[in-house]
């Protein structure tokens, strides 16, 4: 698997697509406002003390759908709100950059901008700051953007995702059997594999993003986590999968996947709990914690997860058994419903690029 190749939500805005299937992702945006219109305001504070009179956006993992210009919509009204309030003289302009792996699809991107556009104009008129938006496809496990040029990051569902699947449990002899990611019965070191390619990626994305913040630049994130500390008791976002593993069992059972294909799919996902994220960012000395909680978002599964998941299932099964698949899916769902009700955890982060002079008394202490 190659995950910058493999990894992208469903294309297009037809039924199954991830544009038509990404209410959840919608809600947690919008659960977000008041972190991320603090952070716009910190943002436009870091603005005035550098050169320039525009504000530089990046929204990391920003798919395709309504929720993409959601966020560059929430990040206007946040600009006029502030500038309102502490009476500036003349509005910003913004530059919104949207990233993705290039997988996305970046074309439903740029035909829905000018909608965009035409309907901002409509509802808002001229209160507006002058605004410009580019693609960026790429890795957030990579450099994007130059040294010190961008004042606001912005990702709201993608941070679980893995820039790999850990490399141990990638070759060789199959040590997760019957799983797609950790269940039950996943050995500890499974887990432990999960785990280390969870800090060394969020690691990474910390030091990647604080070279390309300014100074006291902001990033708000929010992405699947887990309650329990134990990743294996995980009855939310771990459930889910299971639940898809027991769908492709199902097919195994009745000859339409190999057994050895489905023992040698692993997802590049994890879910960390809040003390491994706040550990990460401890070690890195590279952000303060401005807010940090956990909050409950709802669960539409089976439309959600195919939007999802669809286009790394078919590359590694097939197309042709992913109807089948996804039916048996939401039968499990429904079962799965009647017993327990499902709510996922969201790790909801701001944090603030510490100056070099606050780095270097940290590492001295």
């Amino acid at each position: 698997m190659k995950v910058e190749r493999d990894l992208h939500m469903s294309r297009g805005d037809g039924e199954t697509s991830y544009a038509t299937n990404s209410r959840i992702q919608e809600k947690s945006i919008l659960k977000t406002r008041p972190v991320l219109h603090k952070a716009v305001a910190a943002a436009q504070a870091s603005l005035s003390r550098t050169t320039g009179k525009t504000m530089v956006v990046a929204d990391l993992g920003c798919s395709s759908g309504p929720n993409t210009f959601l966020v560059v919509s929430e990040v206007l009204a946040a600009i006029v709100a502030d500038q309102r309030e502490a009476e500036l003289p003349a509005p910003v302009q913004v530059q919104f950059f949207l990233n993705d792996l290039p997988g996305n699809d970046f074309n439903l991107v740029f035909q829905s901008l000018e909608m965009f556009k035409m309907a901002t104009a409509t509802e808002k008129g001229e209160a507006l700051p002058p605004y410009y938006v580019a693609g960026l496809p790429g890795s957030y496990y990579t450099r994007l953007l130059p040294d010190h040029s961008v004042h606001l990051f912005h990702s709201s569902y993608c941070l679980m995702w893995r820039s790999k699947v850990p490399e141990d449990i990638s070759k060789g002899i199959a040590q997760n059997e019957g799983n797609i990611y950790i269940s039950g019965g996943t050995p500890p070191s499974v887990v432990k594999s999960y785990q280390k390619q969870f800090e060394e990626d969020f690691s990474l994305f910390l030091r990647l993003r604080h070279d390309e913040l300014v100074s006291g630049g902001q990033m708000v994130l929010a992405f699947l986590g887990r309650k329990n500390k134990d990743a294996r008791r995980d009855e939310a976002v771990g459930q889910t999968w299971r639940l898809l593993s027991q769908a492709l069992q199902s097919l195994v059972q009745q000859g339409r996947v190999e057994k050895d294909t489905l023992d040698s799919f692993n997802l590049p996902f994890y879910a960390p709990s809040v003390d491994e994220v706040k550990e990460v960012i401890s070690q890195s000395d590279l952000f303060d914690i401005n807010h940090m909680d956990l909050t409950r978002g709802g669960v539409d599964f089976a439309r959600s997860i195919r939007a999802v998941a669809e286009p790394l299932i078919m590359h590694h099964f097939g197309e042709d058994v992913l109807d089948d698949l996804f039916e048996i899916f939401t039968q499990n769902v429904v079962k799965h419903l009647q017993k327990v009700k499902v709510k996922n955890p969201v790790i909801v982060l701001s944090l603030t690029a510490r100056r070099a002079q606050q780095i270097d008394v940290a590492l001295v202490q």
